[in-house]
């Protein structure tokens, strides 16, 4: 198989990369951070470089582009740090893109590709424990609009988003809806989360919404599946950042007159810090390449991704602390930053047990070395 890049991928690596070193710098982050962990000029500048149309089709506005593309923007994102909740705009598209009926789709696409809407995925539950398919929100229909009572819990930017995609109970079933945060009933409180970007917690009191789709199950299951892919991208990106914090760090830092990276032991541990990102980088493309996939296939597929992302950015991050000794976990410095980031981003749409579980459960007949 083969994983080069097209040339149209490289420019538009590149051209993340250059944004991310010229206009997101740390200082740009820490000041990001205490602006409330979410800056729509931010925001906005991912747009003007066409990120937020990247999975819309060319007839909304957008690029028209696929999940590889994707996936190299979140891991140049992923480096730099950067708090913006592009991932949802992501799911959005997909799942707008492959369940919203027509007309749903015309009113709300361009809009996001040009990055004057922000839609969320609100999904959480205090009671679900990352399990999606089970939902305490409820639907009622009542001609042809539908009214929401909800309580979503960790909604990224979920106080400054345009736009919700809420799963909830209609009849009985798991359907998907479209909420606009101007909407009557709609009430959040944002806060900072470990790693200072910004969530909230969402309330609906009898909203007004539009149905997606009554197939909530499916349509959840993609747009978990595409945060997955996207938060093993940045993942990588992560580790690869924080790998070269640490190789920096070991070849400045001096110990008995000579630098600390020279000691054999501390290259074993760098050499298995390199193991454990290949790894990973490895999945993340598995990841990215079985998006589609039919549905049963795909899903044992990215839990098997955030599995082994999973055990490699805890593993990353530790070491780097490690390695560096106190300053590792200082505000001040910046590699305790990319700790907070992949400590938060293992967590992120199920942690590793989870998804340990999901593997196991989904190998059935399959489990066994003669199988």
């Amino acid at each position: 198989m083969n994983f080069d890049l097209s040339e149209e991928q490289v420019q538009l690596q590149d051209a993340v990369q250059r944004w991310v070193d010229k206009s997101y710098t740390f200082d740009h982050y820490r000041a990001t951070m205490k602006h409330g962990g979410f800056d729509r000029a931010n925001y906005s500048q991912l747009a003007d470089l066409g990120l937020c149309g990247l999975l819309v089709a060319e007839d909304h506005g957008g690029l028209g582009m696929g999940p590889v593309e994707a996936m190299l923007v979140m891991q140049a994102l992923g480096a730099g740090l950067v708090l913006e909740p592009l991932t949802h705009t992501f799911i959005t598209s997909s799942v707008l893109a492959h369940f919203a009926p027509p007309e749903l789709q015309a009113r709300w696409l361009p809009g996001v590709a040009s990055g004057e809407t922000l839609a969320v995925l609100a999904w959480q539950e205090r009671s679900s424990r990352y399990r999606y398919e089970k939902c305490v929100a409820k639907a009622a229909q009542a001609q042809e609009i539908y009214a929401l009572t909800a309580t979503k819990n960790i909604v990224p930017a979920g106080d400054q988003a345009d736009a919700f995609i809420v799963p909830a109970l209609l009849d009985g079933a798991l359907a998907l809806f479209w909420v606009e945060r101007a909407s009557a009933g709609v009430q959040t409180r944002g806060y900072l989360t470990q790693n200072g970007s910004r969530a909230a917690d969402v309330t609906l009191n009898q909203t007004p919404a539009t149905l997606i789709t009554r197939d909530g199950l499916s349509a959840l299951e993609l747009a978990i599946d595409v945060g997955l892919a996207t938060a093993c991208a940045q993942g990588v990106g992560l580790m690869d950042k924080t790998l070269r914090l640490t190789a920096d760090y070991l070849n400045t830092r001096k110990q008995f007159g000579v630098a600390i990276g020279t000691f054999q032991a501390l290259r074993h541990r760098m050499a298995d810090m390199k193991m454990q990102l290949e790894l990973a980088r490895s999945m993340s493309y598995y990841a990215t390449l079985k998006l589609g996939a039919p549905a049963a296939e795909r899903r044992v597929a990215l839990a098997r991704a955030k599995v082994q992302l999973g055990q490699s950015m805890r593993f990353v991050g530790q070491q780097s602390v490690q390695l560096h000794g106190g300053i590792g976990v200082t505000d001040e410095y910046i590699g305790s930053h990319y700790f907070k980031h992949l400590t938060q981003l293992e967590l992120s749409f199920g942690d590793t047990l989870h998804h340990l579980g999901e593997v196991s459960n989904r190998m059935g007949e399959t489990a066994g070395v003669f199988a």
